[in-house]
């Protein structure tokens, strides 16, 4: 790899470049787009980002889940630079190109179900899951939109109105799209209920009484959360919901764009427990960086768009498309999925054993490399302080770490799937230490 796999401090966190770096940015670009670590990336290779002034962090972020076979894949540096030489951009929708036609065979081919299928390319999560339910609302005539309590889809209009948090997604950027309703979610920790067919009846229930199935158009659900605090439905809860979507002509979508392509040690989270949707919604780790997203689904819904109705003009753009062709060659050729089985098993070990001795750890949850610390203060009540002072800690320590939540008191933990055992349990040490001294 380009850099040495360690972590390494030289300067303070964040030292006098990445200081010098903040004040261009804070006179150059909004408050609005804010910052998780005052540091500015220089090269990051494998589990390593390297800063501007040298200091060398341990990586459990992956750019939110995005860069899954690490930064600059080689396979991926390859693709793109050659596709770059030969053309940039024509537009798929004027002048159309192989790559992208490659890139929906393949996402055909990997989402989950082995049902006639085609694939439309965009440019980012939001995007996509807009398009996902444009195509739902087209194939069954209706409008309602049905998500979940804890969801995150996005940051446009209609998006925000899926997204469950107000601060900081929606706050102040009303009024949003209408006939999207909220259903209660599967949250094994907070409400108790371990089996996955009784919440999904408790969801159902008011499915068919606030909204009716004969006016829903869709569900659209994460099969992990993401933002919401990393949620593991209780199992059972999917397979409830996607059989009453089945029984009721309601399309039901997996929006994937955080769980998916490999992330939980399956191509696809919903795959864990054997639940084809109709709709799959892909993007972060589609192409290792570059800015691409999917809606995969079943022919007949995919086709109810009429022509025109879908695209963009840089939807599926050939750099991209490179990129995430040469992704999916890394993670079949290099075995990055089964790779994330093993990291699950090492960070849950250590994780669990860290609640053990300490009951502010209230939960330890996720699959794969998606894993997540649930932090509750003495009465078990949400501890979102003590989330943000150990992330603090593990930043100025070296180890990027983000938190997510409801109540923004859960730490998750997102390391790229070629980072080593050896980084990973010197990232967990840091984290140890952090929460001793908290």
């Amino acid at each position: 790899m380009a850099l040495t796999q360690e972590r390494r401090l030289v300067t303070p966190i964040p030292g006098p470049a990445s200081q010098a770096l903040m004040a261009r940015k804070q006179a150059a670009v909004p408050t609005g787009v804010a910052t998780t670590l005052p540091v500015f990336a220089a090269e990051a290779s494998g589990g390593i980002v390297k800063d501007v002034d040298g200091n060398q962090l341990i990586d459990l972020g992956s750019g939110i889940a995005v860069t899954t076979v690490g930064v600059s894949a080689p396979r991926v540096v390859e693709a793109v630079a050659a596709q770059a030489a030969a053309y940039t951009h024509t537009c798929f929708m004027v002048t159309p190109y192989e790559p992208y036609v490659a890139v929906a065979e393949a996402l055909n081919r990997l989402t989950p179900g082995d049902h006639d299928k085609r694939t439309a390319l965009f440019n980012s999560g939001a995007e996509a899951v807009e398009n996902a339910v444009k195509i739902a609302r087209a194939a069954t005539g209706r409008q309602a939109v049905v998500v979940f309590d804890h969801a995150y889809h996005g940051r446009t209009n209609l998006t925000m109105a899926m997204t469950a948090k107000s601060m900081p997604y929606k706050h102040g950027f009303g009024p949003f799209s209408p006939e999207v309703y909220r259903a209660p979610m599967s949250y094994p920790f907070r409400d108790g209920v371990k089996d996955g067919r009784v919440a999904a009846a408790r969801a159902i229930d008011v499915i068919e009484k606030q909204v009716g199935a004969a006016n829903l158009a869709a569900v659209v659900i994460e099969p992990i959360q993401g933002e919401g605090g990393f949620v593991v439905p209780a199992e059972g809860f999917l397979a409830a919901i996607a059989q009453w979507c089945t029984d009721n002509d309601v399309v039901f979508v997996a929006d994937e764009v955080q769980s998916g392509f490999g992330r939980t040690g399956a191509m696809y989270a919903c795959e864990h427990e054997g639940v084809v949707p109709d709709l799959v919604v892909t993007a972060k780790g589609v192409a290792d960086g570059l800015p691409l997203s999917a809606v995969t689904g079943r022919a007949a819904l995919m086709d109810a768009a009429h022509a025109s109705g879908l695209g963009g003009t840089y939807g599926g753009n050939p750099l991209a498309c490179a990129a995430a062709l040469a992704t999916i060659e890394t993670l079949e050729a290099d075995g990055l999925v089964a790779r994330a089985g093993e990291i699950e098993t090492l960070m849950l070990d250590r994780l669990h054993r860290l609640a053990a001795d300490d009951r502010r750890v209230g939960d330890v949850r996720g699959r794969g490399a998606m894993i997540a610390v649930e932090l509750v203060d003495d009465s078990g009540e949400p501890d979102a302080a003590l989330a943000k002072a150990l992330a603090a800690s593990c930043h100025a320590a070296g180890v990027i770490v983000l938190t997510c939540g409801t109540w923004g008191n859960v730490l998750r933990f997102l390391p790229p799937l070629t980072i080593s055992d050896d980084l990973l349990h010197e990232a967990l040490d840091v984290l140890t230490t952090a929460l001793k001294e908290a």
